[in-house]
């Protein structure tokens, strides 16, 4: 029954049940009936517009769908309507890397290029977190195909250490991308940031100076992070700043979150079919690639 995991207050107010009434028939050991299938699915849609709060009904009718809730899109649209769930309008990202003058950029690789399998595109993006009493700032590198964060650091500085920890620990963990793209910020076109890319035969690719939309991949994911990570807590410190984002960033974004852009998977299990894929192909000819 929903009373076993939902607060009986929330119930009754949402499905206009007067609250003593239940309270009466458990007293006289009447069976109280069980919510109609619909407020089964009210009830569902809650949990999951709870604990992702920033989807919108596609997202949430996947989850339904996921959860054995076999609702259509139409459906989930008038049952959110009907709870009053509304989607939330994106907040700006401020920026946070400068270009300098003195340092030339590189060409933009990645405008029109098809990326069909990982490592092909890596992107790069540095943001700010808002903490109490400081600033820290969260470096990212995202594979572009499977979407499947490679490598990530959060540091108090904006200096080369940031950027330049986060390439290391995705150059560790994987193969290195043909492509690195990024916007030119100094943190990626500086000496030593370019003399890794190089050492591991990485092409560099750089968005255009005043077109943040050229790096739009890693634009969309810093803002997914703050949206439904950053922007609902309330950060005590750096140390609980580190944890939570590590738990979103490689338990949560990789494993949990639905991408529509990936056929509403989540990157883990796209990687993974991905895989499973091309074992088949390479047993198979005839099989055709995703």
């Amino acid at each position: 029954m929903l009373m076993a995991d939902f607060p009986l207050r929330m119930l009754c107010r949402l499905f206009v049940v007067n609250r003593n009434s239940i309270y009466r028939a458990n007293a006289a050991n009447v069976e109280v009936p069980m919510l109609g299938k619909e407020s089964e699915e009210k009830a569902k849609l809650i949990e999951l517009a709870a604990r992702w709060p920033r989807y919108g009904y596609r997202r949430l009718t996947i989850e339904m769908r996921r959860a054995g809730y076999p609702v259509n899109a139409k459906k989930t649209r008038r049952l959110m309507s009907e709870l009053g769930i509304q989607g939330h309008v994106p907040k700006r990202k401020a920026r946070t890397t400068q270009r300098n003058p003195c340092l030339a950029g590189y060409p933009n690789l990645v405008l029109k290029l098809e990326v069909s399998y990982p490592e092909q595109v890596w992107v790069a993006d540095v943001t700010y977190i808002a903490l109490r009493e400081e600033f820290v700032y969260l470096a990212i590198i995202m594979d572009v195909f499977t979407r499947q964060i490679r490598g990530w650091h959060l540091s108090r500085s904006l200096e080369q250490t940031l950027t330049l920890n986060a390439l290391s620990k995705a150059l560790l963990h994987h193969q290195p991308p043909k492509i690195h793209h990024s916007d030119q910020g100094v943190q990626y076109t500086s000496q030593v940031y370019v003399q890794t890319l190089n050492q591991n035969n990485v092409q560099i690719s750089n968005s255009e100076v005043g077109q943040a939309w050229q790096n739009g991949f890693a634009e969309r994911l810093m803002r997914t992070i703050k949206e439904e990570e950053v922007d609902l807590q309330d950060y005590q410190n750096f140390d609980d700043a580190l944890q939570n984002i590590k738990t979103f960033i490689e338990e949560v974004y990789g494993k949990k979150r639905i991408h529509s852009s990936l056929g509403y998977l989540t990157p883990a299990e796209f990687e993974a079919h991905w895989q499973k894929h091309q074992e088949v192909t390479i047993i198979d000819p005839s099989v055709v690639s995703i």
